[in-house]
């Protein structure tokens, strides 16, 4: 998108794919700012593994601790990627020390630095024990590797000279010594984190993570659903949609949804079950994605990612099935954590600006929560450069402007009583009345001003229940 050139910053998931030593690899890129975190965590519901990525400079940051926290608790395996090598910052160790505190990680280094900065000269491949030189071209061929099946050889003084050699053999060592061996089942089961060093930008040090990526990682894995575990080698379709964009081509307007194929094959023309509106559906031009190109596919199989146009069928968290009724589980909405009233700037733009809002929030980029006491909207985000986001994309994606006003709102609760007729439910509604509110599904929710507000409302209203995320799929 246009602002993500002007920013500097990615600000959704972008998805491509490509084909690399006869394999196909799915990539689903995820912003690195903490503000667009939950369109992060959306989207590692759809994936089989994960590379964490690490500045030397910045070092580990807040977003990756609760991204890799997540990846944890779901036992997704990690490799970690630390970049920009070619500048100066931290040791190596150093980084994969901190990898190992904050993170929590088992690492392993599968490659190695040879210096870093102005000395950077290379990578030492142990997995597969060659060097590959750095020369600080882009353009260069990332095939050329030099094999050493002996890093006590002479010629290791001739390439890379003899002071960086003999660091590169002792440190060597102190990798023999102090981290574990690579073992693939441990890798699988989220116990052990390989780590790559490179320069990603000068397209180097990618080519060792690639190759031994292709060879260590899962294949599609098995996924839950509300009624059972769907494993990839079933006959039948199975798929949900974690993803939602409009306007990805902005001559044409087009909102596309991402389905990740869990079982079976995607056909083109072929009808699917849309599972939450009981109807069948048939896409006649699903697209896969290769680098910025969109691509019509015939058949898709478990693990790739398919791109539906949509008309506004789908929301995210759906299902898609052969005829099986099921939902896929785990694809949460966070509570916001920063509230504002939306307010139009241009009036004779109000159809405009209410598509905008509709469609934006069916993407998930923020949540729309409508006042019951007096119908106004308010919009809660993650973060607040989400803001900036909105009020962008609406001008210059459906011609609409639109101001902010502060909401006094600490975080949104889902409410769900024990007995929507009690009289405790009755009173509830009644004393928070100013606070209350239904999100874009129709659910009620408390925006609660503040965490003591929380806390009392529990003690003095205990049949009513506050949640503080919201399953799409219940909805």
């Amino acid at each position: 998108m246009e602002i993500e050139r002007q920013r500097g910053i990615s600000v959704a998931t972008s998805v491509l794919a490509f084909i690399y030593k006869d394999k196909k690899i799915n990539i689903l890129d995820t912003p690195g700012h903490k503000d667009f975190a939950e369109d992060t965590f959306r989207t590692l519901t759809a994936v089989d593994s994960v590379i964490v990525v690490i500045d030397v400079a910045k070092g580990v940051e807040e977003q990756t601790e609760k991204l890799v926290e997540v990846c944890r608790m779901r036992k997704i395996p990690m490799l970690v990627f630390i970049n920009k090598l070619d500048r100066e910052g931290k040791d190596a160790f150093d980084l994969m020390d901190e990898v190992e505190q904050k993170l929590k990680l088992r690492v392993t280094p599968l490659s190695f630095p040879i210096g870093m900065g102005y000395d950077f000269k290379g990578i030492y491949n142990i997995w597969e024990k060659n060097i590959n030189l750095f020369e600080g071209d882009s353009r260069k061929n990332i095939e050329e590797t030099i094999a050493f099946s002996d890093i006590n050889s002479k010629e290791l003084e001739e390439i890379i000279g003899e002071k960086p050699a003999n660091r590169l053999r002792e440190e060597l060592e102190l990798i023999d010594e102090v981290y574990p061996s690579f073992n693939l089942e441990e890798y699988l089961s989220g116990e052990l984190q390989p780590v790559f060093f490179g320069s990603a930008l000068n397209n180097f040090g990618v080519r060792e993570l690639l190759d031994c990526f292709v060879e260590i990682a899962p294949t599609p894995r098995a996924k839950e659903s509300d009624t059972r575990l769907v494993k990839p080698e079933e006959e039948k379709l199975s798929g949900f949609v974690f993803k939602i964009h409009a306007n990805m081509d902005p001559k044409h307007r087009d909102r596309i949804a991402f389905v990740k194929v869990v079982s079976g094959t995607f056909e083109r023309n072929k009808p699917y079950l849309h599972v939450r509106q009981g109807k069948n559906l048939k896409f006649s031009s699903p697209n896969a994605f290769f680098a910025e190109k969109k691509e019509i596919v015939d058949i898709s199989y478990p693990g790739d990612i398919v791109g539906l146009h949509d008309t506004g069928n789908f929301k995210i968290g759906d299902t898609l099935t052969e005829g099986e009724k099921m939902n896929f589980k785990g694809i949460p909405s966070f509570s916001p954590e920063h509230f504002r009233y939306i307010n139009n700037a241009d009036p004779l733009k109000s159809k405009q600006l209410e598509k905008g809002i509709d469609q934006l929030m069916d993407e998930g980029v923020a949540q729309l929560f409508t006042i019951e006491m007096n119908g106004r909207k308010v919009i809660g985000t993650v973060g607040a450069l989400q803001y900036e986001v909105i009020q962008y994309r609406l001008e210059h994606e459906y011609g609409a402007k639109c101001t902010y006003e502060n909401f006094p709102a600490f975080k949104a609760c889902w409410v769900k009583p024990q007995d929507p007729k009690s009289a405790e439910f009755a009173e509830f509604k009644r004393v928070k009345q100013k606070f209350m509110a239904h999100d874009k599904y129709g659910q009620l929710v408390f925006l609660a001003d503040s965490d003591f507000s929380i806390q009392m409302t529990q003690q003095k209203y205990p049949t009513v229940e506050l949640f503080f995320t919201s399953d799409y799929q219940k909805r």
